[in-house]
C-alpha cells in the first residue's frame, strides 16, 4: 500500500476545493489518506463512490466507534451525550427518524413560509433603518434561522445568544477538548430545563409534540441539541456566501430579480458549488466492502470530500462553474441516503425567501469590502463567513 497522502481541510481559494482533493479525484479517486488528526483513513472524492458509500449499509454512522474519522486531536469524542440521529445505525436510526420527518414536510413547511416572510421583513427594514455599512451576518444571515429554529422548536428566542455562541465553539477546529465538552454540557442542561418546562405547560411546538410521543428525555435532548446547531448554522453561512456571490455576479443577480421563479434553481447551485458540509457525511466500515474498485476493511475510516464530489465533472457539465440556471438536485449538500439533512426543505424555503426580499428591498445592495477582505470561516467545520460588511 503506499504511503497516505496528507489531507488538507482549509479551501485556500473560498470558491473551490483545495486543488489536493480535485487531484485526488483525478488520479485516485479512492485513496488513503492522513488527517491532520494523524489518523489514516479513505478519501472519497467522485460523486456516484460517495452517493454508494451512503446508501451501503456496511458503512456506520457511530461516532463512538474507535475506526470514526476525526479530522483534528482536538476533537475527541464529547461523553455523556446519547446519539442524536446523524450518529444512529439500523435499526434504531429509522424509527427515530420516522418520529420526527413528520415535521419536516413541504406540506409543513408551507404553512411557516408567512411567519419566515416576516421575520425576513422586519429584519430587512431594521438594515434599512439603522447605519451603514451593516454586517450582514449579524443582522440577517444568524437571525432569520435562528428565530425560525427557535420557534419550530419551542425555544425562547431571548436565549439564542446562549446557544449561538456554544455551537459557534463547537464547530470550530480550534476550540481546546475542555471547552468543547463544557459546551455540550451546558447546551444539554439547558435542554433538559426547557424539556422539563414543556411537560407542565407543553407548547406548538416540535419538542412539545416529541415529548407527548417519547419518555426518552435525552434523546429528545439529542435531538434538540442537533437541531439547534444544524438548523441555524448551515442556513447561516449560506445566506451570507450566497449573498456575496449574487453581489459579485451582477448579471446573474439582475437575472433573478427579473424572474424570482428562477431562484429555487440558484439556490440549488449555490448549494451545490459551497458544499458548505464538506466533511459531515464521514463513516466508519463495519464490514469488508469494496467502493470504487477498492476494498476497504472492516473499522477502517472513510471521509467524503463532498465539495469535490459535487464538482464531479462526470456528473455536473462544466462543474467547476457557478451555473445559477443549472437547477441540479442531484448534488450531495444535504447528504444522500437514510441519513439525508432532515431540514432541507426549510433551508431551501429559507434561502428563497431571503434572496428573493432582500435584493428586491435593497436594490442597490453591495459588499462594503473586497471579498479577498473577508474573514472565511477556514477554521470551521461548517464553511461560511465570520462577517459580511455591505451597504448601499
Amino acid at each position: 500500500m503506499t504511503t497516505a497522502s496528507a489531507l488538507p481541510i482549509t479551501r485556500s481559494n473560498p470558491f473551490a476545493p483545495p486543488a489536493e482533493h480535485v487531484r485526488l479525484r483525478e488520479s485516485a479517486p479512492v485513496s488513503r489518506v492522513t488527517l491532520p488528526s494523524g489518523h489514516e483513513v479513505w478519501a472519497l472524492t467522485r460523486h456516484e463512490d460517495v452517493r454508494a458509500m451512503l446508501t451501503d449499509p456496511r458503512f456506520s454512522s457511530d461516532r463512538q466507534n474507535p475506526g470514526f474519522p476525526l479530522l483534528l486531536t482536538n476533537q475527541r469524542r464529547v461523553t455523556g451525550f446519547k446519539p442524536s440521529l446523524i450518529s444512529m445505525d439500523p435499526p434504531e436510526h429509522g424509527p427515530a427518524r420516522r418520529e420526527v420527518v413528520g415535521e419536516f414536510t413541504v406540506k409543513r413547511m408551507a404553512a411557516l413560509r408567512p411567519r419566515i416572510q416576516e421575520i425576513v421583513d422586519e429584519h430587512v427594514e431594521a438594515m434599512l433603518a439603522g447605519p451603514k455599512p451593516v454586517d450582514l451576518v449579524q443582522a440577517l444571515s444568524l437571525p432569520v434561522p435562528s428565530l425560525v429554529i427557535c420557534e419550530l422548536l419551542g425555544v425562547p428566542y431571548a436565549d439564542h445568544e446562549f446557544f449561538q455562541t456554544r455551537s459557534s465553539r463547537l464547530l470550530r477546529r480550534t476550540t481546546p477538548p475542555g471547552e468543547r465538552q463544557a459546551c455540550v454540557d451546558e447546551l444539554r442542561q439547558y435542554l433538559r430545563e426547557l424539556l422539563a418546562r414543556k411537560e407542565k405547560e407543553p407548547g406548538d411546538d416540535l419538542l412539545s409534540r416529541q415529548l407527548a410521543k417519547t419518555n426518552d428525555r435525552e434523546e429528545l435532548v439529542a435531538l434538540g441539541f442537533l437541531l439547534l446547531i444544524a438548523g441555524h448554522e448551515t442556513t447561516a453561512n449560506m445566506i451570507s456566501l450566497g449573498t456575496m456571490t449574487l453581489l459579485e455576479n451582477p448579471a446573474d443577480l439582475a437575472e433573478l430579480m427579473a424572474d424570482p421563479a428562477k431562484t429555487p434553481s440558484a439556490v440549488e447551485e449555490l448549494l451545490r458549488y459551497f458544499t458548505i458540509a464538506e466533511f459531515a457525511a464521514s463513516r466508519v466500515a463495519v464490514e469488508d466492502v469494496e467502493i470504487g474498485g477498492v476494498l476497504i476493511r472492516k473499522g477502517e475510516g472513510v471521509v467524503s470530500l463532498g465539495n469535490t464530489a459535487n464538482r464531479d465533472p462526470n456528473v455536473f457539465e462544466h462543474a467547476d462553474e457557478l451555473d445559477l440556471g443549472r437547477g441540479a438536485r442531484n448534488h450531495i449538500a444535504f447528504g444522500f441516503g437514510a441519513h439525508q439533512c432532515l431540514g432541507q426543505n426549510l433551508a431551501r424555503m429559507e434561502l428563497q425567501i431571503v434572496f428573493d426580499t432582500l435584493f428586491k428591498r435593497i436594490p442597490g445592495l453591495r459588499l462594503a469590502k473586497p471579498v479577498g477582505e473577508l474573514p472565511f470561516k477556514d477554521d470551521a467545520n461548517i464553511y461560511g463567513l465570520y462577517e459580511l460588511p455591505v451597504t448601499w
